[in-house]
């Protein structure tokens, strides 16, 4: 199957690992003669001005199989994303807004990579690439919804959405000033540690409520809350080892908060995958769940920080075609 390539490069995804990753698809593009055609962000938002272009000019294509173009040996128009879990996070938003269903193909340029690893994408961009080249239809990836009632605020989530502690932690590092100077140094991961350890004594636990599949469970001292769409968060961190992306399903974690000996303990525990044994460790799977947390705390939606805000928040699952070949 031809393809002619639509790459959109966020060049500053991963402290500069964007850039590296384009550069590299770049390259093999022209070796192997594929037609391509390049769109690089400039700024915070710049993805979602490149998708609006590509939709009103008819750019992209949606996949349908019967299509004679694709049977007359027409090169398939297929949006490349190169960037961050962020990044693919702001593009598929934007298409859902402007009620589009076109099929994505990923290569992972950021820091974490989450995605990649839970549908089964290879984080080297050379794999990845020909992973994407060698499919001759999209694969239907499960991605999550949310409609949070108190903001009025819909989204595509393809990793996870987390309130409490990991939403702390990315807003701590967010607005960290080490976070930018340890950036020019590639060492950005030093200061998500540090956010991991002042947060880890002083995140509160907090008061929320799950309802799943018509039954209502309450937690006195959440300490976090996670729903996934697959194992991952964190930059591989196997939070619900059980989830799958190729499912029509939820998966939801709650941990509740303990004495800060059996936090330590838990995390020993999460390394070694037998975090999920403990009991103060709650799982719930369901295709719709609603999580209600009055006390404001920090949110996050695959690492896009939400605010502190209080949450009234349901969640379904959403189809969406990635264009990959499982290896």
């Amino acid at each position: 199957m031809k393809f002619h390539f639509h790459l959109l490069i966020n060049q500053a995804s991963g402290s500069g690992r964007g850039q590296k990753v384009g550069d590299k698809i770049i390259t093999l593009l022209q070796e192997n003669q594929f037609e391509h055609t390049l769109y690089y962000t400039e700024y915070a938002g710049h993805e979602q001005e490149i998708i609006r272009q590509l939709v009103n000019t008819e750019t992209l294509q949606a996949w349908d199989p019967q299509n004679p173009a694709l049977t007359a040996d027409q090169p398939f128009p297929l949006l490349m994303v190169i960037g961050g879990d962020g990044t693919l996070h702001q593009v598929l938003n934007e298409l859902y807004h402007l009620s589009v269903d076109y099929p994505v193909s990923y290569i992972p340029g950021g820091s974490g990579n989450d995605f990649a690893r839970g549908i089964g994408l290879s984080r080297q961009p050379e794999k990845a690439f020909w992973q994407i080249v060698k499919a001759q239809e999209p694969t239907k990836i499960n991605t999550l919804f949310y409609n949070e009632e108190i903001k009025a605020e819909k989204g595509v989530v393809i990793n996870n959405v987390g309130i409490g502690l990991d939403a702390a932690i990315v807003n701590a590092t967010n607005t960290s000033f080490a976070k930018k100077e340890l950036n020019k140094y590639n060492l950005g991961s030093l200061a998500y540690i540090s956010s991991i350890l002042k947060v880890l004594f002083t995140q509160k636990g907090f008061p929320i409520l799950v309802e799943v599949n018509g039954t209502e469970h309450s937690f006195k001292k959440a300490f976090l809350c996670t729903t996934t769409n697959h194992p991952y968060f964190g930059g591989g961190v196997a939070i619900a080892p059980m989830a799958k992306a190729d499912k029509n399903n939820i998966d939801l974690v709650v941990i509740e908060r303990i004495a800060m000996f059996k936090i330590f303990w838990l995390i020993i525990k999460l390394i070694r995958k037998t975090h999920t044994n403990s009991k103060y460790y709650h799982h719930f799977n369901s295709s719709k769940l609603r999580i209600v947390s009055t006390i404001p705390q920090y949110g996050q939606a695959d690492g896009e920080v939400m605010g502190e805000r209080p949450f009234d928040i349901t969640f379904t699952t959403r189809p969406q075609m990635i264009w990959y070949k499982k290896e």
